[in-house]
């Protein structure tokens, strides 16, 4: 399995789009065409857990709070979050961070830390807002089926509990082409 398939996975459940504009979740150390043997899972990555995942042959740590959260000026190792980056590159181990996108969710972590409390009625305290886009696209109808099949795999038409989300409907157009225009004619 490729990093990306795991990643694409946990992004349908915390899009990126989620996190907040101060954040740096997403896959901040390692290749998504890297292969994964093993996935070691945790809150921070420090120098203990990039060691532990050495010992345990992980190619890939997940963790919650990014080890990075602003630019890096040099790579030297002269504090932690510098060796702990260079130590992963070192050993081809990737470090993926679902932070504030994994908070801004209503299956997210702070939904278990209000399990955890007994809480009941729980919802977002401040929702992202106008995070939904619509896209619009024209295809043949005997492609439409394809072009759904594509878009949703890329991770269009979610919304909240809910994926494949689309509307479809079939409709007739016209044009009027410039004189740059390079027109296409499909004869079936």
């Amino acid at each position: 399995m490729k990093i990306k398939e795991i990643t694409s996975f946990l992004e349908t459940l915390a899009p990126l789009s989620l996190q907040e504009n101060y954040d740096n979740a997403g896959l901040i150390v390692g290749s998504t065409d890297a292969e994964v043997s093993s996935v070691l899972i945790c809150l921070d990555s420090t120098e203990v857990v990039i060691e532990e995942a050495i010992q345990k042959k992980c190619s890939l740590v997940i963790t919650h709070h990014p080890i990075i959260f602003g630019g890096i000026k040099k790579l030297n190792g002269k504090n932690y979050v510098e060796r702990v980056v260079i130590k992963a590159i070192q050993n081809n181990i990737a470090i993926y961070a679902a932070h504030t996108n994994l908070d801004n969710v209503h299956i997210g972590v702070n939904k278990m830390i209000c399990e955890k409390l007994g809480l009941k009625k729980c919802k977002i305290l401040s929702p992202k807002n106008n995070i939904l886009r619509k896209l619009v696209t024209f295809c043949p109808v005997d492609k439409a089926e394809d072009v759904r099949h594509a878009l949703f795999i890329a991770g269009a038409g979610n919304i909240g509990n809910y994926d494949e989300c689309s509307f479809n409907a079939e409709g007739f157009g016209t044009f009027r082409g410039n004189l740059e225009s390079k027109l296409f004619i499909l004869f079936t």
